[in-house]
């Protein structure tokens, strides 16, 4: 800027400015800059200089609790939350029928109370229970648990899987007597619930392991979207829909089961390893053939939406099936319609230990009635042919029963002791 141009601090002989000048032009500039930002903030007040209307109340899902009482467990037809964890235990030698009854009914309180933001009985941190976030807590018997207490009521179905040719199973994420089912949609959330449940438990038994699954953060995608595994797959779109016919049946349907399983179902946990470095490896088109659908929108190769039925009597111009009898949607389907389970599965990541050995896969669960009668046919058919295999591994396995809910004044698992 000239010197003698508007606003410049003119300068005495020398070319330098006066000390007066400079104070001056400085304290002006600074009236006006006050002004400026006066003029400013009242802009963003609305133009009134005076205070602007409130802004509208945010609506916060860490907010958001799922009932802990009712006829069934929450956790199972809940919409799925974005994180997880499941935590098997070891009981105690001496931990008999009575031992069993005061730890159900101590988890069962304290559980109640996360799952509506409220601090467990001795809760150390009481403010992390304050974002209960659709807090679920479900539990699931191993067959050790129901033999201490009611060993003539033991399903048919409850203990380990047959075995398969598939399997390359690890002690460390097979087995228990109990299992807690941890879901929310804060991590934070999850974490805390988890040491209090934990905490709990050290007076009548061990950790046996636990495992933590992720889906999509909640609100990144619409409700109702089917989650995808950590291969680019939709994973579980032929689900049933919870509170249909098809829901009752597959799931809570207890005419072949003990009495106090009546509201209850059967719950299956399979940690099935990725081979993704392996998957990358093979290009697109071999990725849908083994899976039978397309992986940009899980359309099968027959179809053009996700949840159109697939045409397994559809031909290639060469003859060939359109979807392959290796491929993965081809092997899971059965004409049975009992052959049928719920599936709310979640993925697993975890640093690799060694260079080249990466940890990664799904945390794959599934609800049905009878075990025996509908998961295992479905497996045994994926073990037999099933492309899949070549890129996958279940390392770990645990079947558990799922007793009923209770009331404001009962426990999980009372059923089991009338």
């Amino acid at each position: 800027m000239a010197p003698d141009s508007p606003g410049s601090a003119a300068a005495p002989e020398g070319g330098r400015p006066s000390r007066r000048r400079l104070l001056l032009g400085g304290g002006a500039a600074a009236v006006g800059g006050a002004a400026a930002l006066v003029g400013a903030d009242a802009v963003l007040r609305g133009g009134t200089g005076g205070p602007g209307p409130a802004p509208p109340e945010e609506r916060l899902n860490g907010q958001a609790t799922v009932p802990f009482h009712g006829r069934h467990q929450a956790g199972i037809e809940t919409p799925p939350q974005a994180h997880g964890r499941f935590v098997a235990v070891d009981l105690g030698d001496d931990a008999d029928a009575e031992a069993v009854r005061r730890l159900l009914r101590l988890l069962s309180d304290d559980a109640a109370k996360l799952t509506q933001g409220d601090a467990a009985l001795a809760d150390s941190e009481p403010e992390l229970a304050t974002v209960p976030a659709r807090l679920t807590v479900t539990f699931g018997f191993g067959r050790g648990l129901v033999q201490r207490v009611a060993p003539e009521r033991v399903p048919t179905w409850l203990g380990p899987l047959p075995e398969f040719s598939v399997d390359r199973l690890r002690a460390e994420w097979s087995g228990g007597d109990l299992l807690l089912q941890i879901c929310a949609d804060d991590p934070v959330t999850v974490a805390h619930a988890a040491r209090m449940l934990t905490k709990d438990v050290r007076a009548f038994g061990t950790v046996r392991w636990v495992q933590d699954g992720f889906r999509r953060a909640h609100g990144s995608e619409a409700g109702g979207t089917t989650m995808r595994n950590l291969m680019g797959q939709v994973d579980g779109t032929v689900n049933v829909a919870p509170g249909s016919e098809d829901f009752e049946r597959i799931v809570w349907d207890r005419r072949d089961n003990p009495e106090w399983l009546r509201g209850g179902t059967g719950l299956v946990i399979r940690r099935i390893a990725m081979d993704l470095d392996k998957w990358d490896r093979l290009d697109r088109p071999g990725r849908e053939e083994a899976v039978g659908r397309r992986l940009s929108d899980g359309a099968p190769l027959t179809g053009e939406n996700e949840h159109d039925e697939p045409d397994f009597d559809a031909v290639t111009p060469l003859g060939f099936p359109r979807i392959a009898e290796y491929a993965h949607i081809r092997r899971a389907r059965s004409a049975d319609p009992s052959e049928r389970v719920f599936r709310r599965a979640y993925n697993y990541e975890r640093p690799a230990t060694e260079p080249g050995e990466p940890d990664a896969g799904l945390l794959f669960v599934s609800y049905q009635a009878d075990v025996d009668r509908q998961f295992v046919p479905i497996q045994r058919r994926l073990d037999e042919l099933d492309l899949l295999n070549e890129w996958i591994s279940p390392i770990g396995s645990a079947v558990f029963a799922v007793p009923p809910g209770c009331g404001a004044n009962g426990f999980v698992g009372e059923t089991l002791f009338a």
